[in-house]
């Protein structure tokens, strides 16, 4: 009894140090996993990979519990600013194949690269998630006899809890008996269990560190898949940051903007018309956009001609051209050394223009065709089109896109100056296409009525018309004579732009006499033949 006694009374001694054990990799406040759980819920695609996850990975009935927690974590990752992990020995056993895969992906360089794209942005961060899904995948596939290990380790050390839980109460009741005898056959049977269930933890436990042991080794190549995962990852965010950016959209609007709206619009803008030229479109807005910053104040608003110098980003395009050949970039580099290029004259340029920029963009057939750089004559109009955008949005003035193609065929996109512009109809402005034939007049006359409104309604006047065509087509002499009275008595200017055709450029074109000022792009190398464009208008 004595014996049985002192044993009793060691396992009661014991120290109470059952350590908590986390489910979740990665530290996190409420605020985060409120942040989590709100995307999640906005996100139909994270709760279809986590279903699919669990439905390949959930074992015992846990559906896949530790796959949620693993998406949550990689989520948090990305998201949080300095994210940290617990230690392995405060995990629950099952997640230790979370915490390898998470040690994996936080400390590639590859992640910290990741994360410039994704924090503080829950909705880059759950792009981030979903770009790596087939990553965690395979990662997940090639774990499944750890996982399978640690969710045993975690029964075992649930049932030597309980068990435990189970000698204490007998214990107590022991102790409360009223008679020694009745007492002491408590005691001695609780003992006993108090041996098995030391005896079961002690299993549990190296169980437990046995599913550490796998954990450590369950994934093959585990290293290299984070960080091939990780710069998969931060390309798709760039990618789509990239877009946005090329069409318009600043990041904070995108912040501001709801979950499920942001993603429709990344969807559109990614299948769009004009998708493949977001780069040429991003460019050229901000290439206008440097223009606009270099114009000079209080001056007369001509372009005063050339002079020599050495400022790269007023080059004109014949000087370009010599670094397209071999044999001539020597003679480039000598003359920009000595300061002798031949540029555009910046003095005297002033923006003169306050009524509405008018933009008429050509949409017949022939702009569907190839154009400058491979790229389509359409692409090439429309990103001057939505620069020119951009242009009235800075200076306050209104903006109409005039998109047309034969004899009465034309749609007119209106962006005035005191409302905003939302991305979903410029995008609209940008992808209508209308096809057929081209007619000068239709939309020349419906720009003149427009500026002509908008002078007996505000008396502004100084508007200014870009006409960019890929064709030269004929007018008629009362409609010229009409024309030109407008014009007159309006004071607006007319701008051509002419993209790879050089006939409808040529001195003695129909566009030549229309315009007060003709450009043409035949090369990539050009988009320098329409950056005065940008600080005269």
């Amino acid at each position: 009894m004595d014996e049985l006694a002192t044993r009793a009374g060691a396992w009661l001694a014991r120290p109470a140090t059952t350590v908590e054990r986390h489910t979740a990799v990665v530290v996190a406040d409420r605020f985060d996993r409120v942040t989590w759980h709100d995307t999640y819920e906005q996100s139909s695609a994270l709760r279809d990979l986590a279903a699919e996850l669990g439905g390949h990975h959930g074992h015992h009935g846990h559906h896949g519990h530790h796959t949620t927690d693993l998406l949550t974590d990689v989520f948090l990752a990305a998201y949080k600013a300095g994210p940290r992990l617990r230690e392995p020995a405060a995990m629950d056993p099952s997640r230790l194949v979370n915490h390898q895969i998470m040690t994996a992906l936080t400390e590639s360089p590859e992640f910290a690269g990741l994360r410039r794209e994704t924090a503080g942005d829950p909705y880059a961060a759950a792009m981030a998630v979903l770009a790596q899904a087939g990553a965690l995948r395979g990662l997940l596939e090639r774990a499944r006899d750890a996982q399978e290990r640690g969710e045993r380790a975690k029964q075992a050390q649930r049932a030597a809890a309980a068990a435990a839980t189970a000698v204490d109460e007998t214990l107590q009741e022991a102790a409360e008996e009223a008679t020694e005898e009745a007492g002491t056959a408590r005691a001695a049977d609780a003992v006993r269990r108090a041996i098995e269930t030391a005896e079961a933890a002690e299993a549990a436990e190296a169980a437990a560190r046995q599913a550490a042991r796998a954990a450590a080794t369950a994934v093959p190549g585990i290293r290299a898949t984070a960080r091939g995962a990780a710069a998969r990852a931060a390309e798709t965010v760039r990618r789509e940051a990239a877009l946005m950016r090329a069409w318009g959209v600043g990041s904070g609007e995108l912040e501001r903007m709801p979950f499920a709206e942001r993603a429709r619009l990344a969807e559109r803008l990614r299948t769009g018309r004009l998708a493949q030229w977001a780069d040429l479109i991003g460019r050229f807005r901000q290439m206008a956009d440097g223009e606009r910053a270099r114009k000079v104040e209080n001056a007369t608003g001509e372009l005063v001609g050339v002079t020599l110098g050495d400022d790269l980003s007023r080059v004109v395009p014949s000087e370009l051209a010599h670094l397209g050949l071999p044999e001539l970039r020597a003679v480039f580099a000598a003359r920009y050394a000595a300061g002798e290029l031949t540029l555009y004259d910046s003095r005297g340029e002033q923006t003169t223009g306050r009524g509405a920029i008018i933009a008429c963009v050509d949409t017949s057939h022939s702009m569907y065709e190839e154009g400058p750089g491979g790229i389509t004559r359409e692409a090439w109009s429309k990103a001057c089109a939505l620069a020119l955008l951009d242009q009235a949005r800075a200076a306050g003035r209104d903006f109409v896109g005039i998109l047309f193609s034969a004899p009465g065929r034309l749609q007119v996109f209106r962006f005035p100056a005191d409302e905003p512009a939302p991305v979903d109809r410029t995008v609209d402005f940008a992808e209508t296409f209308l096809g057929g034939g081209t007619s000068y007049q239709t939309p020349l006359s419906a720009a003149g009525e427009l500026l002509e409104a908008e002078f007996d309604d505000t008396a502004r006047m100084r508007g200014d018309i870009v006409m960019i065509t890929d064709d030269d087509c004929g007018v008629t002499e009362q409609w010229t004579r009409t024309w030109n009275d407008t014009r007159h008595r309006l004071g607006f200017r007319v701008f051509g732009l002419v993209i790879g055709a050089p006939r409808a450029a040529a001195a003695d074109s129909v566009l030549q006499a229309l315009c007060d000022n003709l450009r043409l792009i035949e090369d990539l190398t050009d988009v320098h033949t329409t950056a005065d464009l940008f600080r005269v208008i």
